[in-house]
C-alpha cells in the first residue's frame, strides 16, 4: 500500500502592523499601572496578613481551650473518671464485707450439716426444745413504749 502527500498547506503568519515597537511601549505602561496598582494594595495586604497571622493565632487558642475543657470536663473527662474511680472503690469495699459474709454463712451452714452441738443449739434456740429434766425460761417481750402525740399536728 502506497501513501502519498499531493500537497501540503502552506503556514500563513500574519504581518506585524508596526513592526513590534507599539507593543513594547504597551508593556512599559502595563508594567508602569502594575506598579502604582501594587503600591496602593500593599498596606491593605500587610494589614491582611496580620490578622491572618492573629486569627489563626486565636483559633489554636480557641482549640486549645476546647480541648482542655473536653479532657477534664467532658463525658470521659477526668472529673468522671475520678467519681468512677471513687465508686469503684466503695464497690470493691462492698464486694469484701459481702464476701466475709458469704463466707460466714458458709462456715455456719457446713456446721449445721455436720457439728451435733450447733445442731442442738439451733434447735434449743429457735424451736425452744430441751432436754429431758431441764426447765427453760423464756422472758416476756419488752413493752412497746408509745410516743406522746401532739395535738399540734391536727391543726
Amino acid at each position: 500500500m502506497d501513501i502519498r502527500i499531493n500537497s501540503l498547506p502552506k503556514i500563513r503568519i500574519p504581518p506585524k502592523r508596526d513592526g513590534g515597537s507599539r507593543h513594547i511601549a504597551a508593556s512599559f505602561r502595563a508594567e508602569a499601572i502594575a506598579e502604582r496598582a501594587i503600591r496602593k494594595i500593599r498596606p491593605g495586604l500587610v494589614f491582611i496578613f496580620g490578622l491572618r497571622r492573629r486569627f489563626a493565632t486565636g483559633l489554636v487558642g480557641l482549640v486549645t481551650v476546647w480541648l482542655f475543657m473536653h479532657v477534664m470536663f467532658g463525658a470521659n473527662g477526668m472529673m468522671v473518671y475520678r467519681v468512677k474511680r471513687a465508686e469503684v472503690h466503695s464497690l470493691q469495699k462492698q464486694l469484701d464485707s459481702l464476701q466475709k459474709e458469704n463466707d460466714s454463712y458458709s462456715t455456719q451452714i457446713e456446721d449445721l450439716k455436720t457439728d451435733p452441738k450447733t445442731i442442738e443449739k439451733e434447735a434449743r434456740e429457735q424451736l425452744h426444745y430441751a432436754r429431758p429434766g431441764e426447765v427453760v425460761y423464756v422472758t416476756p417481750p419488752a413493752p412497746v413504749q408509745e410516743t406522746p402525740r401532739t395535738d399540734s399536728a391536727e391543726k
